[in-house]
């Protein structure tokens, strides 16, 4: 086994920087990425949810939303939104309804369980996520947070990606 997998990173591209990943900013935001990804599932699978249930559980914190706004959000065409929607209403966390002056719109809202699950699954998630920058100083830290307040407000103003 090689020093790369042994410190659990994945190998190198060819051609690629395989020095510290610190010097690579997009090797350093894969890293990133998908230590974040892990403990979104972790605590997705605690509160019993799937990673995309406590998605859309968090998205809807923030109030109701259009199955349209959210098929977006998702990246995905309305119809797929459905499977996810049903069984999110099933296990009675999310419901639709009709939005009033548009017969063929739906509005997609949290009954109370929901917003009790996405309340514990956003507050353990934040806390998970508050441990992974413990370590850094506090100056480092809010400095770490204006440069992504940054890129997601840079990404917000051209489109180019989703940032909930």
């Amino acid at each position: 086994m090689n020093k790369t997998a042994q410190a659990g990173q994945a190998p190198a591209a060819e051609g690629r920087h395989t020095g510290d990943p610190r010097t690579d900013v997009a090797t350093a935001l894969h890293h990133l990425s998908t230590l974040v990804q892990g403990i979104y599932t972790r605590v997705s699978e605690r509160h019993d949810l799937t990673p995309v249930q406590a998605r859309l559980l968090c998205v809807l914190l923030d109030g109701p939303r259009g199955m349209a706004e959210l098929a977006q959000c998702f990246g995905v065409e309305k119809a797929a939104l459905t499977g996810l929607m049903n069984r999110a209403e099933r296990r009675g966390l999310a419901q639709r309804s009709a939005v009033p002056g548009d017969r063929r719109a739906l509005q997609v809202t949290l009954t109370d369980a929901g917003h009790q699950a996405a309340t514990a699954f956003h507050a353990e998630v934040s806390a998970e996520l508050n441990r992974l920058v413990s370590p850094l100083p506090p100056d480092v830290r809010e400095s770490f947070g204006d440069t992504m307040a940054e890129i997601i407000a840079a990404c917000r103003a051209s489109g180019c990606a989703d940032h909930r």
